[in-house]
């Protein structure tokens, strides 16, 4: 008998054993994965909040169950193309995450994380609920699984801190109708336990769990991690104005850049970094809405270009930029340029962008009536 032919055929044999259990949970998968786009269309396809959050309680419920199963945390899922299913690069961290548009058109959240536990040689899931109701808007403490502040995560960064790997993640959240965030947390695995948080974060003196960057929805501030820097780098936010430094909603990029670099187990925030173009485009953040002629679900892209407000066509336009620099203090004899718009009185509690013309305009009819 041949026994090199013999040797062969042996090999084909046990490898075709050895692939049958991994063929058939691959199967397994690619059915499961029909079932649960079926679900999913469903779910976008919803008219209204009552029904929307029907549908995604039964869609959890299946995605749950598929993610539970072994080998989930390296299945593809392409099908499911308004779900996000984010790999740390150590491929053993998957975030599973996506967003419902209500009818006020803020966002409600899901988010599964799936680990894999080496030693144990197991794989976990671990949902994060939204609680954000009752919540602080911007938790700054360790938080569990069962208090999380909702948002959709886009990066995974695992950081080596002593024998522990942390995984630094970057996210969006709506967050209100004239502001909106960018963050960056971190997550861990304690046990089968996942927190979120953790004082890694350094500016200056000042130690954070998390970083929050809040700025105005009419503005799309970058925030992303260079692989080949080691660091992640992100716009330094401005108010439009010098008289707005306490609104957020109207912090907007001024065009300079800042960076978290990692050292000695920590984040050590470097202001004023030279920001370069590596060739990549940059990323850009996407939510899934229905759209209201055809019905069908479409990606719809968070507004990325700044509207100058002194654009009077541009929504809430009309004002104008001012900017108070010496120069401008000696052409004026000492005092503060002329500005256009309402003047806001810092004892006025009300939102700037409640305050009009017309306001401005009543107010000085009646001082000339009183004269």
């Amino acid at each position: 008998m041949n026994v090199s032919k013999y040797m062969k055929n042996l090999i084909i044999l046990i490898s075709i054993v050895v692939s049958l259990p991994v063929m058939g949970q691959q199967a397994s998968f690619i059915e499961e994965e029909e079932n649960l786009l079926v679900l999913l269309e469903e779910l976008r396809a919803a008219e209204n909040n009552s029904e929307k959050e029907a549908k995604n309680k039964k869609f959890k419920i299946e995605l749950a169950k598929v993610l539970e199963q072994p080998g989930s945390i390296d299945y593809p899922f392409k099908k499911l193309t308004t779900v996000g299913f984010i790999d740390s690069p150590d491929k053993l961290i998957r975030i599973v995450n996506y967003n419902i548009e209500q009818d006020d058109l803020s966002q409600k959240y899901t988010c599964f994380v799936v680990h894999y536990d080496k030693r144990k040689k197991e794989q976990f899931v671990t949902e994060l609920k939204d609680n954000s109701f009752g919540m602080p808007t911007q938790p700054t403490e360790i938080i569990s699984s069962d208090e999380w502040y909702g948002a959709l995560y886009y990066k995974i960064i695992p950081v080596s801190k002593g024998s522990k790997t942390i995984y630094t993640v970057l996210g969006w959240d709506y967050y209100g109708p004239s502001s909106q965030i960018k963050l960056i947390d971190a997550i861990y695995i304690n046990g089968t336990t996942v927190k979120l948080g953790s004082p890694i974060f350094k500016q200056g003196r000042e130690t954070l769990k998390r970083v929050y960057f809040e700025h105005s929805k009419k503005s799309s501030m970058a925030l992303n991690y260079e692989e080949n820097r080691k660091r992640i780098i992100f716009d330094h936010l401005s108010p439009e104005s010098p008289n707005l430094k306490n609104y957020k909603s109207y912090y907007v990029p001024d065009m300079s850049y800042d960076a978290f670099v990692y050292d000695n187990g920590k984040w050590i925030l470097e202001e004023d970094v030279i920001g370069t173009n590596n060739g990549e485009d940059p990323k850009k953040q996407i939510v899934y809405v229905k759209d209201e002629k055809t019905g069908k679900v479409v990606a719809k892209e968070v507004k990325v270009k700044w509207e100058n407000p002194e654009d009077a066509n541009a929504p809430g336009g009309g004002y104008e930029h001012v900017a108070i620099t010496p120069e401008s203090l000696k052409e004026n004899d000492g005092e503060k340029p002329e500005k256009n718009g309402p003047e806001i009185d810092k004892r006025d509690k009300r939102d700037p962008s409640q305050v009009s013309f017309y306001d401005d305009v009543v107010k000085k009819k009646k001082k000339k009536k009183n004269k």
